[in-house]
Order: structure tokens, then C-alpha cells, then sequence
């Protein structure tokens, strides 16, 4: 259960890396952000692809059991979520109402996947 469940959390952060990597304004664009220069694109494939797919190869490395760093890496990843979940709170205070797609959406992906990780590192 738990090897299924940080991997699978690690396919949901490639597929964010590799659709980031792909199509960057495609990524962007439920947000309202526009992608339309090589440094727009360069920022979203590096911080949505790049690191997206770091991510999920971490977490691939700590389900496979092989690691002394299980725990740490399983944590940092869980704790990376619940801070982008609390960003999202945060600028519900800031901001007017959103819908729930894709900010609301997300926010439960986030806090979800970081609950989970979390409670079983």
C-alpha cells in the first residue's frame, strides 16, 4: 500500500513534467497565464517539467525500498504539497473567489497527496 501509494503520487508529479515539458502553455492556461515567449516557455517547462519530474523520480526511488532516506524524501515531498495547499489558502485572502476548477481542484490534489504521504513516510 505504501509503495503503491508514494508511486503513484510520483506518476501524477512526471505527468505534470512531462505535459509541462510538451506544452507549456497548455499547462498554463486553465491558471489565465500566458505562454507566449521562450522565457515564459523556459520558466514552465523548468518549474513545472523539470523539477516535476525530479520530484517523481525521488519519490520512484523512495518506493522502491532501496534508500536510508525513505522517510526524508516521502516528508519533504508531503511537506512541498502542503505548503503549495496553503499558498492556495493564502491567496484566498488576498484575492476575490475562484472557481473550483482549477484552483479549488488542485488545492485538494495537493493537501490530499500531502496527507497521505505524510502520514505514511
Amino acid at each position: 500500500m505504501r509503495t503503491g501509494a508514494i508511486a503513484g503520487v510520483g506518476v501524477l508529479f512526471c505527468a505534470m513534467g512531462v505535459f509541462a515539458i510538451a506544452a507549456p502553455a497548455a499547462l498554463a492556461r486553465p491558471f489565465d497565464i500566458t505562454v507566449e515567449t521562450p522565457t515564459s516557455r523556459s520558466e514552465i517547462r523548468a518549474v513545472y517539467g523539470g523539477f516535476g519530474i525530479a520530484v517523481a523520480a525521488i519519490l520512484w526511488w523512495a518506493a522502491s525500498g532501496n534508500t536510508d532516506m525513505h522517510a526524508g524524501i516521502v516528508i519533504g515531498v508531503g511537506v512541498s504539497l502542503a505548503g503549495m495547499a496553503f499558498g492556495r489558502l493564502l491567496s484566498r485572502l488576498f484575492d476575490t473567489a475562484t472557481s473550483f476548477y482549477p484552483i479549488w481542484f488542485y488545492f485538494c490534489v495537493e493537501a490530499l497527496g500531502a496527507g497521505l504521504l505524510i502520514t505514511i513516510a
